[in-house]
């Protein structure tokens, strides 16, 4: 399945930051090499593969979404539509729940990846609990002010300084995806 093979080579070249991250992606690595469906979201055992956008403007804010159904600030993300490659799965979810149409790419790295994280996600929608095995990119856009919440998934959306996004996201993995980002500006 090449498929499932360029994701095994994303993986490799990708460099984690510290071990949880290291962890999540022997996590990742291990799905994608047992489940041919590694991609659809009903393999709920032992999970499936997303990817997440981490979107910031020229001034080096944070867009983030207020989940309606986590009640939760977040990136932008969700499930392959069959892209079965999770940088245009998290383009296409980006541009979706923004609205914004200029992404660019912030390569981190060989492997182009921000970040890796295998996170639990709970019941609801008629679905168990599961887990996904989130593959997360860092784009920018010129063009901020062109944003709009998708109604049904946002219940607000707005940029926020990193600092405020981290305390926003309030999850295991923000510090370390917020010093990635941080970095990443930086060497820009």
């Amino acid at each position: 399945d090449p498929a499932r093979q360029s994701l095994l080579s994303l993986l490799s070249a990708h460099s984690p930051a510290d071990d949880v991250e290291r962890a999540h992606v022997t996590a990742v690595h291990a799905l994608v090499s047992s489940e041919p469906e590694c991609f659809a979201r009903g393999t709920f055992v032992p999970g499936h593969l997303t990817a997440s956008a981490f979107v910031v403007d020229g001034a080096g804010r944070l867009l983030l979404h207020h989940h309606r159904r986590l009640d939760r600030w977040l990136q932008m993300g969700g499930h392959d539509e069959g892209e079965h490659d999770p940088e245009k799965t998290a383009r296409r979810e980006a541009e979706e729940e923004s609205g914004l149409v200029d992404l660019e790419l912030v390569r981190i790295g060989p492997s182009g990846l921000l970040d890796v994280d295998v996170h639990r996600i709970p019941e609801g929608k008629r679905e168990p609990a599961h887990l996904h095995h989130d593959l997360r990119y860092l784009f920018v856009t010129r063009s901020p002010d062109a944003i709009h919440a998708q109604v049904e998934e946002s219940l607000d959306l707005a940029f926020f300084p990193l600092r405020e996004a981290e305390a926003k996201l309030g999850e295991a993995s923000a510090r370390r995806v917020i010093a990635k980002i941080q970095a990443a500006l930086d060497r820009r």
